[in-house]
Parts: structure tokens; C-alpha cells; sequence
């Protein structure tokens, strides 16, 4: 099949074919007009590149999944490399589900701390309002609500 066509099947644009094949990824055999020529095999190899890169993986991370089926086997996923560069991936996740967990905790924190700081100021005005029917004024000592403060470090 011609480029367009692979590039139509695999959901993807010609220029980024070319650019993988500039990358090595893909290798287009050429006819005797001098297109270029792709088979089954070929948008295999897209599709696994494709998914991977759906799952946050960068292009040349794909790139022992592709020569794994290059090599005939099954899955893209079935060397070593392959299952490696898995490995490496699974711990840059845990990496950041621990820094995201640790942000969440923060801002859980800071929403506790403004809706307590929230809850008091209410408290404050509601008192404020009972003393102005009582016969109070404002500048009597039942003062401004506290400022919003915000208590985040990183």
C-alpha cells in the first residue's frame, strides 16, 4: 500500500510517517516508480506505536516494541527490552502518583484551614449583627473578619 493509504489506516498523517521512517521506526521499500510501499506488517507497527504513545510513552521508548516485531514475534511486548522499558515506565508513574498524592494532601489541608478560617469569620459577623440589633455601632470593638490567608508551601 502507498503512503497515503497506511497513513489513512493508522489514523495518522504522511508526514509523520516520513518522520518516523527519517527516525528509523518505519522502513518503506520502494516500487520500481520509486513510491513507497507498505504491507500489513508495516501498520502493525504503527498501531503499537500509536498505543504506546496513548499511554504517555515518547517515541523512541517505542522503539524496542517495534524491533521486537520486526524480530516475528507475536507481540510487541514479548522481549525483554520491551518488558524493561515497561518496568521503567510503571516507576516514572509512581514517581508522579506520590508528587500528586502530596499535592493533594496540601490542598486538602489549605481547604480545612479556609473553610475553618470561613466558618469563624461567619461566626464574627453573625456576632457583629446580633450587637448592631442590640444597640452597637461597628467601631465598638467587634472589628474586621480576618483577611483570607493562604498557608501553601511547596
Amino acid at each position: 500500500m502507498r503512503i497515503g493509504e497506511l497513513a489513512k489506516r493508522a489514523g495518522t498523517s504522511t508526514r509523520t510517517l516520513r518522520y518516523y521512517e527519517s527516525r528509523g521506526l518505519l522502513a518503506a521499500r520502494r516500487t520500481g516508480n520509486g513510491y513507497r510501499d507498505y504491507d500489513e506488517d508495516d501498520l502493525r507497527l504503527l498501531r503499537q506505536i500509536r498505543t504506546l504513545q496513548d499511554f504517555g510513552f515518547e517515541l523512541e521508548e517505542t522503539r524496542p516494541f517495534v524491533d521486537c516485531l520486526r524480530a516475528g514475534h507475536p507481540a510487541g511486548d514479548s522481549c525483554p527490552a520491551s518488558l524493561a522499558v515497561y518496568r521503567r515506565k510503571l516507576g516514572e508513574l509512581d514517581g508522579l502518583i506520590g508528587q500528586l498524592a502530596g499535592v493533594r494532601e496540601q490542598v486538602a489541608r489549605q481547604l480545612a484551614a479556609a473553610e475553618e478560617a470561613a466558618g469563624e469569620a461567619a461566626g464574627q459577623a453573625a456576632g457583629q449583627a446580633a450587637g448592631h440589633t442590640a444597640g452597637h455601632t461597628a467601631g465598638d470593638g467587634g472589628g474586621e473578619p480576618p483577611a483570607p490567608r493562604c498557608e501553601m508551601t511547596g
